[in-house]
């Protein structure tokens, strides 16, 4: 009897107890108790994105200027040869993906420099040229002597062609960096090229230029240059005269556009049949 009493008894204090105790919700997919003591509804987990990389870099495929031929071609089997040696020497030589305002380095063959070989690091301030002739121009300031070298894309006396960053400028053509001040035209020679992944969209530098004091090799300021990376310190009289020279109706004329849409796509199919 004093057995059952005592276990009676312990029941009583285990019922009290849990009695005492606030309720709690051990189901997950339940409510949970917000400080203000009403239930907060139940928020599911946020669901994981998946990128596919490789979907995002077909998107954004890359074809060199030079194999677009120009406007107003009249050997269309010239510039189909052509882009065969191109794509054969692209086989045997890493050509990167670059424009107009990357950093490079680019190192030829000199039988007259030590160790055969000559280096070269600058902003890329031009390209030109269709097929074969394709060009580019690197600049650099050195001992404050403003250097430019042509490099022809497809010379096999270029031994490497290294990116050390990548970018784009807000104009297409750099030339009017021989007019600024040297500071943007310095780069130091021993600069260690900027990683980053194949899928990023290329930035683009919206840096805008300080020129040195006139004469100018242009008139960069006149609207049919259209350039945007020059910040422009000249007196409003100046600016006013410029306007003078512009053509606005340059800009609705169709005849003056160069639709290279579908001559592009077809080049594009050429290049991977070619490359298999």
């Amino acid at each position: 009897m004093a057995a059952v009493a005592m276990a009676a008894a312990c029941g009583r204090l285990a019922l009290r107890g849990a009695a005492a105790r606030p309720s709690r919700c051990f189901s997950f997919s339940g409510c949970r108790s917000s400080r203000d003591g009403e239930t907060a509804k139940f928020q599911p987990p946020p669901k994981p994105v998946i990128i596919d990389k490789q979907k995002q870099k077909e998107e954004r495929r890359y074809l060199s200027p030079e194999f677009i031929p120009p406007r107003g071609r009249t050997d269309p089997l010239k510039f189909y040869i052509e882009r065969k040696d191109m794509i054969q020497r692209r086989k045997v030589f890493n050509i990167p993906e670059f424009y107009v305002g990357s950093i490079l380095a680019v190192t030829t063959a000199d039988p007259h420099a030590d160790g055969k070989t000559k280096r070269f690091v600058g902003i890329c301030i031009q390209r030109g040229g269709k097929g074969l002739g394709a060009t580019f121009v690197l600049r650099n300031v050195i001992e404050d002597q403003g250097v430019e070298i042509c490099y022809e894309l497809y010379s096999p006396r270029i031994q490497e062609i290294q990116v050390l960053k990548l970018e784009k400028r807000l104009d297409d053509n750099l030339l009017y960096l021989r007019d600024a001040l040297p500071e943007y035209s310095t780069f130091d020679v021993n600069m260690k090229p900027e990683s980053r992944l194949d899928h990023e969209e290329i930035p683009v530098n919206k840096l805008q230029v300080r020129m040195k004091p006139k004469p100018w090799s242009k008139r960069w300021e006149r609207p049919k240059y259209n350039i945007k990376g020059i910040k422009f310190e000249l007196p409003e009289k100046k600016m006013k005269a410029a306007q003078k020279w512009s053509q606005p109706w340059l800009e609705f004329d169709m005849l003056r556009e160069y639709d290279t849409s579908k001559i592009e796509e077809k080049i594009w199919k050429e290049i991977n049949e070619e490359l298999k």
